[in-house]
């Protein structure tokens, strides 16, 4: 029986409650009445229950759709405003003894280069990045509890965050590995990780079954639960996902929403982040046998209700999506995004020509070409990391974004990061255009005294000072 406060994976991720939403969704998909009154509700910005966002996921009448976009826009910029943080994934090791049927790097899978970075390895990998002027990295493993332990992975961290390069650092580690127990996830807090993800691929418990016939990751609980083991381990900034393309999407997005719900309900913050990656091709994958892939308005239409559903949560979208698209929701809801991405082990100090790759990467443009692309938008490309350093994170993040107090933190810091990149890595053409989007944004800091300190350390920054750290 569904129930959102329980931590036990069947009860808070129901099949029957899922069924019973998608029915009454499609039953309702052109109650006009209801659905302006479930738009009249998502104005107030305090989220849709599942079954209401399932109700506009089904919605097909023209004019509602564009209410629905343009409601995803408004609630975007209210929250987020034009700023979108910038991260890398950092592949360390592909060895992994699961036999997920859609991942290249499935055990049996005797096509693909193995390896695992060693220490030696990630400095050179993480001087690259901090060359390019990333700040924010997305660690991403295969598991294996033998080629890939916990303490590696916390080896790793510190390797890390002790790499200053130049005028670069890493400041915020984010950790993408497969669910582990309570002990380990405190050991992750403790190593100063920044968010936890962990995708659930599937909340479909027969599809998650079947395309995970072997290995830890096949036991369906012990993965659907492992955000509430994170967070009594101390981790209070959470990101889940689904893999969009594994299952009928209509099902997942429900599954994704109760998933939040559930969150909040038994752990008293919902999801810091929700990904929305789509299945790619990749090696020893066959793409024909996914008949449920989406469209790109699908995907659009997606984006644009999960802004609306949770409306504090960030999205996120990967270089898994081609630029068009990745332009098409920025507006729509997407808050970060990752730019000059690898998705191999040693990609990007190596250059790796072995077949080590996750996934194909659509959107291959440098860093510094994804800002200028940014900025010519009218988007902030941000690489701020203050609200981890700073200890803002779970309910005191969503406490600051409840309130709307959180632009009068996260616009100064971005503007600030955004300078700082400017200075140390853009070429002259992104410079200038960055140069103009501060201009245009300090008016708009409407505290005085924020505003000064602001414009003082701009010009710390441009006369080389780097005494502090966002």
């Amino acid at each position: 029986m569904y129930n959102p406060k329980s931590k036990v994976a069947t009860e808070f991720i129901d099949d029957a409650e899922i069924l019973e939403t998608l029915d009454y969704a499609q039953k309702n998909k052109a109650n006009r009445a209801l659905i302006e009154q479930i738009l009249e509700k998502a104005k107030e910005c305090k989220g849709l229950s599942h079954k209401e966002a399932a109700v506009l996921l089904e919605c097909e009448i023209p004019d509602l759709m564009e209410k629905i976009f343009t409601l995803a826009k408004e609630i975007k910029q209210r929250f987020y405003g034009n700023r979108i943080v910038m991260f890398a994934p950092l592949y360390l090791s592909n060895y992994c003894v699961n036999e997920c049927r859609y991942c290249p790097y499935h055990h049996s899978n005797c096509h693909i280069a193995r390896k695992q970075l060693t220490q030696e390895e990630i400095v050179r990998e993480v001087t690259a990045l901090q060359d390019m002027g990333h700040k924010r990295l997305a660690l991403e493993t295969g598991e294996d509890p033998v080629n890939c332990p916990i303490d590696y992975v916390l080896e790793s961290i510190k390797t890390i965050y002790s790499i200053k390069h130049k005028n670069g650092a890493i400041r915020r580690v984010n950790v993408n590995i497969a669910a582990t127990t309570v002990e380990n996830y405190r050991k992750l807090k403790e190593a100063g990780i920044g968010t936890y993800i962990l995708f659930q691929e599937t909340y479909n418990k027969e599809s998650y079954e079947y395309l995970h016939p072997k290995g830890p990751k096949s036991n369906y609980a012990y993965h659907t639960e492992a955000m509430d083991r994170a967070m009594e381990g101390g981790i209070d900034d959470v990101g889940i996902g689904v893999l969009f393309g594994l299952n009928m999407y209509k099902y997942d997005f429900v599954g994704l929403l109760m998933h939040a719900e559930h969150l909040e309900a038994a752990q008293g913050v919902g999801p810091h982040t929700i990904s929305v990656p789509r299945i790619r091709p990749a090696d020893d994958v066959d793409l024909d046998e996914y008949s449920n892939a989406i469209p790109d308005e699908i995907f659009k239409k997606i984006v644009a209700i999960l802004r609306v559903a949770v409306p504090y949560t960030g999205i996120i979208i990967s270089t898994r999506e081609s630029e068009e698209t990745r332009a098409k929701v920025l507006e729509l809801g997407v808050s970060q995004i990752s730019g000059a991405s690898s998705t191999s082990v040693g990609g990007y100090a190596e250059r790796e020509e072995e077949n080590s790759a996750q996934f194909e990467v659509s959107d291959t443009r440098t860093l510094d070409q994804v800002v200028g692309w940014l900025l010519d938008l009218g988007h902030i490309p941000s690489f701020c990391t203050a609200c981890y350093r700073e200890g803002r994170t779970g309910d005191r993040f969503m406490q600051l974004v409840k309130s709307g107090q959180i632009a009068n933190v996260c616009l100064p810091n971005a503007l600030m990061t955004l300078k700082e990149y400017l200075e140390d890595y853009a070429s002259p053409e992104t410079r200038a255009k960055g140069e103009a989007m501060i201009q245009r944004q300090i008016p708009t800091i409407p505290n005085e005294k924020v505003k000064a300190l602001v414009m003082a350390h701009l010009s710390d920054l441009h006369e080389g000072k780097r005494d502090f750290r966002f």
